[in-house]
């Protein structure tokens, strides 16, 4: 299967699709800090040969800029992945930001170390299991429209205290440096783009006038009352104020309150949280300012396991995204996924039926067995052992839909040292609430050949709608991942472990999933996705085509992509299958839905001969793919 991934370079030179931002980087030779006039996306086309010296893929072409200027100026891949994410908080402010958190695994080439900076957001001290609840109905959940947008739905904030992590033991520069591109941006302005102005007519940012947390944010987006539109020039003095006073104090100005009397960004998320929905009193925020003191980046080993010869290399919990990536990979490796002459191939029913199958059966083990392992003992291991996929295997038929009886999850406890196993009943798990969808991701690499791709998020398209007055940030609604409702059950005869069950300190389980794929011990790819727990679909489809169906980079980012998030739910597909195919799979059972883009994979595959880089950027966003040659 080697020869499939080294097609992707071979026909990279011929591939020039048009609708997507691209530029060679030497042509920016003007430092950002220098320019004159706000900032916009010139447009292009994706294709230009990879270079040897760098490369970003991001979903803004502003991003991908910032991303180049930092390798052009002799940074790492660590460096520019710094600068890219502030600069997306400042242009993306609806998808990821300083109010949230996010997942960055880095590989070093020297060492050929590969982990994961994990700034995901905690629970608060105060939170517990029942948080959701109503007070007025018990045993019952506060409306997700409410309880998303409430302050009590805010996690503890990591993404400053991550970079600043990351930069500290494996980038080149300060943090001053890493943040000087988007305090440019947010000072001087960049034009709007269609799917910002897209975005700023969410009901998250017109709700609940006179509250000064809801207020702030309608100030920013809807200046003078209008929502803002597509080229109008959006300035952010209260970001750019932000950004200015984590350069220069670091990044206590954020964990420690009254470190910066003149700018106490600390004690104002603390405040700002305490807010809450006029129709949901019970909803202010429990988080103090000891609990952003207290936050810790945690680093941590990625899950690995092989698929047809590669190394997969993906997130470990508390994201279930890389175990439910490696649990589908290998639940669909016995079928012959890339071979048309046997009834598979490319969109064929059979491969399409196997995909929504394993991803029934994956779906269902993440909603029992994943969470935080650091407060709950899951069987990590047991997971995607061999011996258990083996038990699950047979129940995928190609021709074939499961019913829902069987598509459960299944025991992978006598496969995991590390679990206890008992005479019990497993219970039937789901995932209540759709993840919030508006999550970013972006990839880069260094001429050196370090490489880090990087998931970033508030969660819900605005977070909670809350933004810090005076300071400019959103923050996020990560909280609503955790259970809404406590799970946890020790009867025998319907054991649940509570592995996702809301606890002080707890990183509520995510969908994140930045992946690699090695051979040899070298990278060949590397790529993610935003789209909540889409993006372990998003991941495994860009897998399956990379590996299994020979394509290009950019073909396998540009094709029609399949997803089911649950055991018992529907499939979700996007245009561009042939139909034909998708009426056999009706004809099977599946209730097949078409809900728009799914995820936005942005990608980098790296030539295993000569070490030449090429990127993708994914048109369901507007994607910027920039190239050091």
């Amino acid at each position: 299967m080697f020869s499939s991934l080294r097609s992707i370079v071979a026909h990279l030179a011929r591939r020039r699709p048009a609708g997507l931002f691209m530029v060679a980087a030497l042509l920016l030779a003007t430092p950002l800090l220098a320019l004159g006039k706000p900032a916009t996306a010139e447009q292009g086309q994706l294709g230009i040969p990879g270079g040897h010296g760098g490369l970003a893929a991001t979903s803004e072409p502003l991003a991908a800029k910032v991303g180049a200027r930092i390798l052009r100026g002799g940074g790492n891949a660590v460096d520019a992945a710094a600068a890219v994410a502030f600069a997306l908080n400042v242009i993306e402010p609806q998808s990821s930001g300083m109010g949230g958190g996010g997942f960055m695994m880095i590989h070093l080439a020297k060492s050929q170390e590969t982990f994961v900076v994990d700034s995901r957001e905690t629970a608060p001290a105060a939170s517990g299991p029942r948080m959701f609840e109503d007070p007025a109905k018990p045993g019952e959940a506060i409306a997700w429209p409410l309880r998303s947008t409430s302050g009590f739905a805010v996690g503890v904030p990591g993404m400053v205290k991550g970079i600043a992590t990351a930069l500290d033991r494996w980038g080149t520069i300060s943090l001053a440096v890493a943040l000087a591109p988007a305090i440019h941006l947010a000072e001087s302005g960049f034009l709007v783009t269609p799917r910002l102005e897209g975005s700023v007519t969410s009901k998250r940012l017109t709700s609940d006038p006179g509250v000064p947390a809801y207020e702030a944010a309608r100030t920013v987006f809807h200046p003078g009352g209008k929502p803002l539109a597509e080229n109008d020039l959006l300035v952010q003095p209260g970001l750019a104020r932000t950004l200015r006073a984590i350069a220069k104090k670091g990044p206590a100005v954020v964990y420690t309150c009254g470190f910066d009397p003149a700018n106490d960004i600390a004690q104002a998320i603390v405040d700002t949280q305490r807010a809450t929905r006029a129709t949901n009193p019970s909803g202010t925020g429990r988080m103090t300012c000891d609990d952003l003191t207290s936050y810790e980046v945690a680093i941590r080993q990625p899950v690995e396991s092989t698929y047809r010869g590669y190394k997969m290399v993906s997130m470990p919990p508390p994201s279930s995204g890389g175990l439910t990536v490696i649990q589908i990979l290998k639940l669909v490796e016995p079928f012959p996924m890339g071979d048309a002459d046997r009834g598979f191939g490319f969109g064929s029913p059979k491969t399409l039926n196997v995909m929504i199958e394993a991803m029934r059966l994956a779906f269902a083990d993440r909603a029992l067995w994943m969470g935080d392992t650091d407060f709950v003992a899951l069987p990590v291991k047991g997971l995607i052992d061999d011996r258990y996929i083996a038990t699950r295997q047979p129940l995928i038929d190609p021709t074939a839909r499961m019913s829902n009886d069987v598509a459960v999850a299944g025991d992978p406890r006598p496969f995991d040292m590390a679990a206890l196993v008992g005479e019990t009943k497993l219970a039937r798990a789901s995932l209540l609430d759709a993840e919030g969808r508006n999550t970013t991701h972006f990839t880069v690499a260094d001429g050196d050949g370090n490489v880090v791709t990087y998931t970033n998020t508030i969660e819900s398209a605005w977070g909670t709608g809350l933004m810090v007055p005076g300071f400019g940030f959103l923050l996020n609604n990560e909280l609503t991942d955790f259970n809404r409702l406590p799970a946890a059950n020790p009867d025998p005869d319907d054991y649940n472990p509570g592995a996702n069950d809301a606890a002080p300190g707890k990183r509520p389980r995510s969908s994140m999933a930045p992946t690699m794929i090695f051979k040899d011990g070298k990278p060949l790819a590397a790529f993610g996705s935003p789209g909540g727990s889409s993006i372990i679909n998003s991941v495994l489809n860009v897998t399956l085509n990379l590996i299994d169906h020979g394509m290009t980079v950019q073909e396998a980012v540009d094709a029609p992509r399949l997803s089911q998030t649950s055991a018992a739910g529907t499939p979700a597909r996007e245009i561009g299958f042939d139909p034909g195919a998708i009426q056999a799979l009706r004809d099977l059972g599946h209730k097949v839905r078409v809900p728009g883009a799914i995820g936005s994979v942005q990608a980098i595959v790296i030539d295993p001969h000569d070490k030449r880089q090429y990127g993708a950027a994914d048109r369901r966003r507007t994607g910027g793919v920039v190239t050091l040659r």
